[in-house]
């Protein structure tokens, strides 16, 4: 079975977790470069369900979010990365500024994002709560991020040979 999938496969899912009473989490973001801190965040997510659902940014998206730099690994990449993570149940691309519309149309169980977002600054949070939903911060690992990443190299970049 494949695990990058589209909203009708999702919604289908969705609606077989809720006769079997399975909770889905849902979470979202770039994840670009790829590193331990997304690691540990996920397998942490997977751990207050049954189901975890990662809504990856599309390119043009991340471009918005994070500059005309990123990002670095395409979408069909970070796709495939995320999927063949044995925690990560399943994927799907969002295309709009915000998973705001998936979160919509899925209504997960549990909504979980980084604790760097306020509850109330969390995209979602309140459609998520008002169908009984519960909304989670996760705290990131210190000092792993892809910016930290991208720092690294382009102090190897520029730094001269003595």
């Amino acid at each position: 079975m494949d695990k990058i999938i589209g909203i009708k496969e999702i919604m289908a899912i969705r609606a077989d977790l809720k006769r079997e009473r399975k909770v889905l989490v849902f979470t979202n973001g770039c994840f670009d470069l790829i590193h331990r801190g997304h690691v540990e965040y996920l397998k942490k997510a997977k751990s207050y369900g049954n189901v975890l659902l990662v809504a990856v940014n599309s390119d043009e998206s991340v471009k918005k979010i994070k500059g005309n730099y990123r990002p670095i690994i395409t979408l069909d990449d970070r796709l495939f990365i995320l999927s063949n993570f044995s925690f990560v149940d399943f994927v799907i691309p969002f295309y709009e500024d915000t998973p705001e519309k998936l979160i919509r149309e899925i209504l997960p169980d549990i909504l979980i994002k980084g604790s760097d977002y306020d509850e109330e600054e969390i995209v979602g949070a309140d459609i998520v709560r008002s169908s009984g939903g519960k909304v989670v911060t996760i705290p990131f690992v210190e000092g792993k991020s892809s910016s930290s990443i991208i720092q690294t190299i382009l102090k190897f970049c520029t730094k001269k040979d003595d």
